[in-house]
């Protein structure tokens, strides 16, 4: 058994450190104390975000007991990790409700009986200015220029602040405060998860393992999931919009979603991949992951209905039944498409617009548009579409 619980948590890993230790830790039998950190930066989490959250409820099934740390203290520093300027800090209420969103998505992944949930402020509001000046002096500048993003900043000549230093610490102190025999990070905070180790020795503890996990790719299956590059798949979007979105991956991201995401087990994956070995439509397995990942965040219904939706929409031609129905202003007898897509809402800019109808993904009543210079006269009502999910029936008055 302790060989498949080890094998479940290097699932889908980048790094574990030091493995021989964890395995000298899994044979004590007790349960293990797992920390992973969330600055309270922004409120919405995407599918890129829960890798971390996956991982940590693989420890829950394992039966050991997760700490979930809401970095309320470290978030008003502003993490320093991959950045090539000093990050504003953000304000007390702003980590304050950016926290309490947070913890209201989490719990749709971790279980609320095996998760203690702490806040930084808790110890770090208390450690004084004597104890900052004692957790600055376990370090020196050189051994924090060795990071990688400070290294770069410094050699470019681009400003490096004092408080930008006590990031790594105090994150590093947080696992001392909760005695963490594992930490958690993605591949970018790995200087940061050392650090915890290096504390931890400071203050005679034993040195806890680290895990990090690979950043997951967006839709595009080339860039880190992000907001601002509009190729994510946001948790609290509708049920429809997450299948197909799941749906138009690629069939070979599609294994490294399943990897990352996915609850079934390593057995169950293996399965499929057999089967689409063996002639299988990977389609098949993609709707069981995308129904799989609906349900998580929705519920087993809304999965059915996102599947049939789905299926009316793309393999019958099907329109949305809960498309949005808009009223928009012509200029001078009529509206230009590309401005028609982004007053819609169904495009992010003009030139978003113009970038898709040069790609062929916009229609009017299912007619693919070439043209930018196209418009809708006033009085007239058409259905726009950009892509595969994007609809509105659209009156210019």
């Amino acid at each position: 058994m302790q060989g498949d619980a080890l094998q479940e948590i290097k699932r889908g890993a980048d790094e574990l450190l030091v493995e021989a230790e964890l395995i000298e830790k899994l044979k004590t039998g007790r349960p293990l104390r797992i920390k992973a950190g969330f600055d309270p930066t922004a409120p919405d989490l995407h599918l890129g975000h829960t890798v971390l959250l996956n991982k940590l409820r693989q420890f829950q099934t394992l039966g050991h007991q997760v700490i979930f740390l809401v970095g309320d203290f470290t978030g008003m520093i502003g993490d320093p990790t991959g950045k090539n300027a000093t990050r504003p800090p953000l304000t007390p209420e702003a980590v304050a409700e950016n926290a309490r969103t947070y913890q209201e998505q989490v719990f749709k992944i971790l279980d609320p009986a095996l998760t203690e949930v702490r806040f930084n402020s808790e110890w770090m509001d208390t450690l004084g200015s004597a104890g900052m000046i004692r957790l600055a002096a376990t370090h020196t500048v050189a051994r924090m220029l060795e990071r990688d993003d400070f290294h770069k900043r410094y050699s470019s000549q681009q400003p490096i602040a004092i408080h930008e230093f006590l990031y790594p610490l105090i994150q590093g102190y947080d696992s001392v405060v909760l005695k963490a025999d594992v930490e958690l990070g993605g591949t970018d905070q790995k200087f940061n998860l050392l650090m915890g180790r290096e504390m931890q020795k400071h203050h005679g503890q034993p040195p806890q393992c680290i895990l990090t996990m690979p950043l997951l790719e967006g839709l595009d299956g080339v860039n880190k999931m992000s907001k601002s590059l509009g190729n994510y798949i946001g948790i609290n979007e509708p049920p429809q919009e997450i299948f197909g979105k799941l749906m138009s991956v690629s069939d070979q991201l599609m294994w490294r979603y399943i990897q990352l995401l996915s609850f079934e087990s390593l057995a169950t994956v293996e399965g499929w991949k057999r089967q689409v070995a063996e002639g299988a439509n990977p389609r098949d397995t993609k709707v069981r992951f995308a129904q799989e990942i609906v349900a998580r965040f929705h519920d087993d219904a809304a999965a059915a209905r996102a599947l049939a939706e789905f299926e009316a929409r793309f393999q019958r031609g099907a329109l949305p039944d809960d498309m949005p129905e808009i009223s928009l202003p012509g200029v001078d007898g009529a509206l230009l498409v590309p401005q028609l897509l982004k007053q819609a809402g169904l495009v992010a800019s003009t030139s978003d617009a113009i970038r898709q109808i040069t790609g062929g993904g916009v229609r009017l009543d299912g007619e693919r548009v070439a043209d930018k210079g196209v418009s809708v006269p006033v009085g007239a009502t058409v259905v726009a579409q950009v892509g595969k999910r994007k609809f509105a029936r659209v009156t210019i008055l």
